[in-house]
């Protein structure tokens, strides 16, 4: 991999090889041609077969692919397909079906996040790509080397990684990296949200994110009300904007940045790739990047919620999350100086047209609650938007005041001017002196974009042409295009040779008596390729002895040399594609052979079932505790195991002897994500010789198991199908914590496809709904911007976020300072734990969140008592006041409805 260093801030030594791919999204055709017209190097897209994260995209049918690819292959763009949602064991021969369809159609890679998912497509194509999305959460180079064993081709890196910290990544792994570059930026980690589930019942892991972060929440520290002004949407980033970072990227060694939009217009995916091909081009060429203020403006006209560098810079929580609003804002235009009539007089920070769409703050109808103003249309702003139907000039020099009736079509960035809107459009009673203006759409801007793409094609690639033309001798024309591996920085499987057609004549050629043919004619005649795919990049040509070559020869070689480029290139790659081992793959591991090694064909099971359950049947009970107290109280209630989950690393020491003086099992639960410099956390964890480890992430995994300490892998690594369970196991890990994204039917699919003694169920929660870097703590508690400044508000204050109805969530900050929201309101599968322990599950856990040891005791006592076959389902989560769920309530392939309407 060639890479090179900052030559000063912001900047690179030019190095032509070194430029990454274009990454660009495609949620129908009309955004794959935006996309390829505007300078994309490969697009990603999803299919409509309910595997994809966006599936409330458009999307592509099945049948679809051969077409598309084909259009991708001629204009030198690859393709990758999202197959980046977890899989039920149920779904697989589905799954297989639709990965043989990828394969076949030529598809260049698949987005994937579930483990078992992986396996299938190697199974199935060996020579299919597949990429980590980044909702597998890798985020460092430890938990990539793990990962690498699924056969990855590249890896999606967490946008919560900084520059310095792909730096670091890419130093200690040769593993292809892509991050993105633009777009909306989820506040929790990819794959690791499970708000929408747990509020809305439907998953995002499923491709139903409901956005629930994009709403309002009231802070309450200490058991007050945090009065904090217009600070309200607490968990809602602005999106990111990385144009300025693109040398930096580089020199780190990023080989495809990413911009993200699968929901976004044709003319958005225009815009964004249209920008980012010329800073790319910039980057490479010289060094840095030039977005000018027009050029930035325009791209907050597609969609903005306003731009920030993400966490690329690092972490400045202020930054990231101002608070302000959550919904599209466009340009902010400037404040209302006046209201008067159907007019309010503005004086513009950006150009205005007659038709221009703009937004204005506005206060909350009568008798409506501010924060409910938008509820369930995807907009959580208090804002009234129209047409502009007029301007008239406020304050031009040279003209008098009284001249109002002067109409203009555009006012200039600067002037102060009367903004009209038609009769009833906007509600003025509602709108004060000072409210923020935004211009948030410009007809003649999307004119301009949509003129970008379809029809004939505006993107050509390079031909290049030899012709050897003798007198005597057949004419002998060959025609080359380089491949999309030479065309672009990240390889492709099938190699480096470019595509090549020759024509040769059948007929020697003539002496010509009075034109021989000669380079400018060639040139001209050969290079009329409009309308064509292609142009003319260099012609060399061989002619000797005067040869004549008749015109229309050559105009029909030129287009016969087209037709057959083209049909060489949409042709797809030779692959073997084996079905029959991808329904291997959807067959569950029950039977008795699946303890075998050689049933796990990557790297063996070797799982002693006898160990794995506690050595008898009777169902274990483990409690993970988050306090002292808690924990003192599982020990002294008789827990099978407990497992430490502290906020302060060093309190780990204390659980362990707590545990090993009373004689019971002790775990220790490792941090959720694990970025690059924190493996110190882990190894603390190692040194303090549990019983076990909790590992919520793939680095945590191997390194307790080189160390030879038992391990389960807890819901954070997604298990949600057999094979998914079975690399897991066959890598070392003792069990596997179910997904939360499994239901009670969901559930019962992946016990029955799975030995039950290889699955710990969690059967008592606060689920763990948003898990962030961002710190809300030092966001609205504090003066700093990150964990360096901040004075650690986290170890004083006990905080909660109170959503729309009402319910205090609350919010703690794990050893690296990454916040938690739990939900305010207990879940509870007492309801399916007494037919899971029939089927053979031998571990079920209850999380504790803040409760003080006589309600942990209650809590323990209950569910011991359920293990034991001595109380039902319905009385345990009664008396907790506990909600009857199991991961999602309904499935997420139900019919569309509003998630946030509970």
């Amino acid at each position: 991999m060639n890479q090179t260093s900052p030559t000063a801030p912001g900047s690179i030594s030019p190095d032509p090889s070194r430029a990454p791919e274009l990454l660009s999204p495609a949620g129908n055709w009309d955004c794959a041609e935006a996309a390829v017209e505007n300078g994309a190097d490969a697009i990603y897209f999803g299919v409509d077969r309910g595997f994809n994260a966006r599936s409330r995209a458009a999307n592509f049918g099945l049948g679809d692919l051969a077409e598309l690819m084909q259009m991708l292959r001629l204009r030198g763009v690859r393709g990758y397909v999202t197959l980046n949602t977890l899989v039920f064991p149920d779904e697989m021969p589905s799954l297989v079906n639709v990965v043989e369809a990828i394969a076949t159609a030529g598809v260049d890679a698949v987005l994937v996040q579930d483990f078992g998912v992986a396996r299938t497509v190697r199974a199935i194509c060996s020579e299919l790509e597949i990429h980590a999305s980044t909702q597998m959460s890798l985020t460092s180079a430890e938990t990539i080397r793990v990962a690498a064993d699924l056969g990855l081709s590249r890896v999606v890196l967490a946008r919560e990684l900084s520059i310095k910290e792909i730096t670091k990544i890419r130093s200690a792994t040769s593993m292809p990296l892509e991050a993105f570059i633009h777009g909306a930026l989820c506040v929790a980690y990819s794959g690791q949200c499970l708000t929408s589930e747990s509020l809305g019942g439907r998953s995002a892991n499923r491709g139903q994110c409901a956005q629930a972060c994009r709403l309002p929440y009231e802070l309450v520290c200490d058991g007050e009300d945090q009065h904090l002004g217009d600070v309200r949407y607490l968990l809602s980033p602005q999106d990111l904007a990385g144009y300025a970072a693109i040398p930096d990227m580089i020199a780190a060694g990023v080989d495809s940045l990413k911009i993200e939009g699968r929901l976004k217009t044709p003319e958005y995916v225009a815009n964004i790739t249209g920008h980012y091909r010329r800073a790319i081009d910039q980057a490479v060429s010289g060094g840095t990047v030039h977005v000018s203020k027009r050029d930035r403006q325009e791209m907050e006209l597609s969609f903005s919620r306003g731009f920030a560098p993400g966490w690329l810079e690092g972490n400045d929580h202020k930054r990231l999350v101002p608070g302000i609003r959550a919904a599209k804002q466009g340009i902010e235009l400037g404040e209302v100086d006046e209201v008067r009539g159907d007019e309010i007089r503005v004086k513009v920070a950006a150009d205005v047209s007659l038709g221009d769409g703009l937004a204005i703050a506005s206060a909350p109808p009568e008798g409506q609650r501010e924060d409910d103003a938008y509820a369930g249309s995807g907009f959580a702003d208090n804002h009234q938007g129209g047409r502009v139907y007029s301007l008239r000039p406020a304050n031009r020099p040279g003209k008098r005041q009284s001249q109002r009736g002067e109409k203009l079509k555009t006012v200039s960035t600067g002037e102060s001017v009367w903004i009209g809107f038609a009769r009833s459009a906007i509600d003025f009673s509602r709108i004060d002196e000072g409210a923020a203006v935004f211009k948030n759409d410009d007809p003649k801007l999307n004119k301009k974009l949509a003129s970008t793409f379809g029809g004939k094609p505006r993107r050509t690639r390079p031909i290049h042409i030899d012709v050897f033309a003798r007198a005597g001798e057949p004419l002998r024309v060959t025609a080359t295009v380089k491949s999309i591996t030479q065309a672009n920085a990240e390889p492709a499987p099938g190699g480096d040779n470019p595509i090549c057609v020759t024509f040769c004549g059948d007929q020697p050629l003539e002496v010509a008596r009075k034109h021989a043919i000669d380079q400018e004619v060639l040139k001209d005649k050969l290079g009329r390729l409009g309308g064509t795919p292609f142009h003319l990049a260099t012609i060399h040509s061989e002619i000797i002895g005067g040869p004549l070559v008749p015109l229309g020869v050559l105009n029909a070689l030129r287009r016969d040399l087209v037709d057959r480029l083209t049909a060489k290139l949409q042709q797809p790659p030779r692959r073997t594609v084996d079905k029959e081992a991808g329904l291997a793959m959807v067959r569950g591991l029950r039977e008795a052979d699946a303890l075998l090694p050689e049933s796990a064909p990557e790297t063996g099971v070797a799982a002693d079932a006898e160990t794995a359950t506690g050595n008898d049947d009777q169902a274990k009970l483990s409690v993970l505790c988050r306090t002292i107290e808690q924990l003192q109280a599982a020990v002294d209630a008789g827990a099978d195991s407990v497992i430490a989950d502290f906020h302060d690393v060093r309190t780990h020491r204390d659980a362990v002897q707590i545990a090993r003086d009373a004689g019971t099992h002790v775990m220790l639960a490792s941090i959720r994500m694990q970025k690059p410099g924190e493996t110190g956390l882990i190894r603390q964890l190692i040194r303090y010789a549990p019983d076990a480890v909790l590992a919520r992430n793939l680095a945590a995994t191997d390194a307790a198991i080189s160390a030879d300490i038992p391990v389960v892998a807890d819901f954070s690594l997604n298990t949600a199908n057999h094979r998914s369970a079975e690399w897991l196991i066959g890598r070392g890990v003792q069990r596997v914590t179910a997904s939360y994204d499994l239901n009670a039917d969901q559930l019962d699919g992946l016990v029955a496809a799975t030995p039950g003694h290889w699955l710990e169920i969690v059967m008592h929660q606060h689920m763990p709904m948003f898990h962030m870097e961002h710190c809300v703590f030092c966001s609205v508690l504090s003066p700093g911007t990150n964990k360096t400044n901040c004075g650690r508000p986290c170890d004083r204050h006990v905080v909660q976020l109170r959503d729309r109805v009402g319910k205090l969530h609350v919010l703690q900050a794990d050893i690296a300072c990454r916040n938690t929201l739990f939900n305010a309101t207990p879940q509870s599968a007492a309801d399916v734990v007494g037919s899971l322990i029939e089927r053979g599950v031998g571990w079920f856990r209850v999380e504790l969140l803040e409760e003080d040891a006589t309600r942990t005791e209650e809590i323990l006592r209950l569910y011991r008592q359920l293990l034991c076959g001595q109380v039902t389902g319905p009385e345990v989560w009664r008396r907790l006041s506990a909600d009857n769920r199991v991961g999602v309530t309904r499935g997420t392939l139900e019919a569309k409805r509003d998630p946030l309407a509970i």
